[in-house]
């Protein structure tokens, strides 16, 4: 058990200013990335590496065989391009009253800090003197995709355990709904919309399917919800449109996943839907698919990916879970084990690879991508003794 002293609490705290202090949107990660870098480089980790996509993995080996514990955190962080709004600027943190503002405080460099630090003073107390090793990672383009870019970290690494480092009040999450984006396209023909008849109103046509949609029920899980559909956006194409019938129409689906569903078992109902729509109707025209995003990392590196993101669960009983619970709370926190409302990169260490997770960070869920964000001190040099607890839990 650790408790940090006042002269680590400082070093913490200049290590998130400093990623604060460096403005990080997808894609302009660079700067973190070279700052957790050079934090590793003098506090002796073993060896760190930047992968093609720009996520910094860092690693302390212990002197014998054991568990690889991989603790996960986002480097880039939303815009905050409203800086008139805030009561301080965005990029210069500052403490007030106990609390760290400013962009990425909460969503989550406050987190990244905290869990290097972890792994730097668990390697000073304990040596190599520990089963396994120590991953730290800060991970790119989480914000557009997450999930995708973690999956070069978990195929060089090979965790036996993550830890998400997403906000949580210090608590335990053994669970989050995943997400998926789904594409609908109908399909027309164009006219003169002073002669309607001689065209097929794509919009129209969209209209009902969508109307048919609200009536399917998506499935429940007991403790992650529902499984939520719900209509984003929709645009139609001529735009504008002025004086033309549409001959086509995009509606873009937010639909939350809950465990075991596939990318066929979620769209399987819409599709079924879409033949019973054509069968009815010889001018129905319609297709289902996933988004697919590109995004440029700061290495040039292209990143893609399919907005299919797996939900997760795991059992609170689970013995991994049990021992990290017995360590935090022999540190002196009480954490309850609940579930996150939002995707994080769980969705790929737990939900597509199946390796055991938890979720435990600072700060609260909903300051994210808010303006004023900010962390509290005591939540974020909580987290260090619950990461240095976690650490004790699965490699002592």
């Amino acid at each position: 058990m650790m408790k940090l002293t006042e002269e680590r609490k400082a070093e913490v705290l200049a290590l998130c200013k400093k990623l604060i202090s460096n403005r990080s949107y997808s894609g302009e990660e660079d700067a973190v990335a070279g700052a957790l870098k050079y934090f590793m480089r003098q506090k002796k980790f073993d060896d760190f590496y930047t992968d093609q996509y720009g996520n910094v993995v860092g690693r302390i080996k212990g002197d014998r065989p054991g568990n690889k514990v991989l603790f996960d955190g986002h480097m880039d962080t939303v815009p905050a391009d409203n800086k008139a709004a805030w009561k301080h600027d965005p990029f210069v943190p500052v403490v007030e009253d106990g609390r760290l503002y400013g962009r990425g405080t909460s969503d989550m460099k406050g987190a990244v800090a905290a869990f290097f630090c972890a792994a730097a003073y668990f390697m000073e107390d304990h040596g190599k003197n520990f089963a396994g090793e120590v991953y730290t990672a800060g991970v790119v383009h989480e914000e557009c995709f997450e999930g995708v870019a973690a999956r070069s970290i978990s195929e060089l690494v090979r965790p036996d355990y993550v830890v998400i480092g997403e906000a949580s009040e210090l608590n335990i999450k053994t669970g989050q709904r995943g997400r998926a984006e789904i594409i609908l396209e109908t399909f027309g023909k164009a006219a003169h919309s002073a002669n309607p008849e001689k065209g097929i109103n794509a919009v129209k046509k969209m209209c009902r399917l969508i109307g048919e949609m609200d009536k399917l029920q998506p499935p429940v899980h007991g403790h992650l919800g529902k499984g939520i559909l719900e209509v984003t956006d929709i645009i139609s194409s001529p735009y504008p449109g002025a004086s033309v019938v549409p001959e086509y129409c995009r509606a873009t689906l937010d639909r939350r996943l809950l465990t075991g569903e596939t990318r066929e078992s979620v769209l399987a109902p819409i599709q079924e839907l879409i033949r019973q729509l054509e069968k009815e109707d010889p001018e129905f025209s319609a297709k289902a698919s996933f988004s697919v995003g590109s995004e440029k990392c700061y290495t040039d590196e292209e990143i893609q990916g399919e907005r299919f993101f797996p939900g997760w669960y795991y059992d609170p009983k689970e013995d991994y879970i049990q021992k990290i619970l017995k360590k935090v709370r022999e540190a002196g926190y009480d954490p309850k084990l609940t579930q996150y409302s939002f995707c994080t990169n769980g969705s790929h260490y737990a939900g597509e690879k199946g390796i055991p997770t938890i979720g435990l960070g600072p700060s609260r869920e909903d300051l994210a991508h808010t303006v004023d964000e900010y962390v509290e001190l005591d939540q974020l040099y909580g987290a260090v003794e619950c990461y240095y607890a976690v650490m004790e839990a699965l490699l002592l």
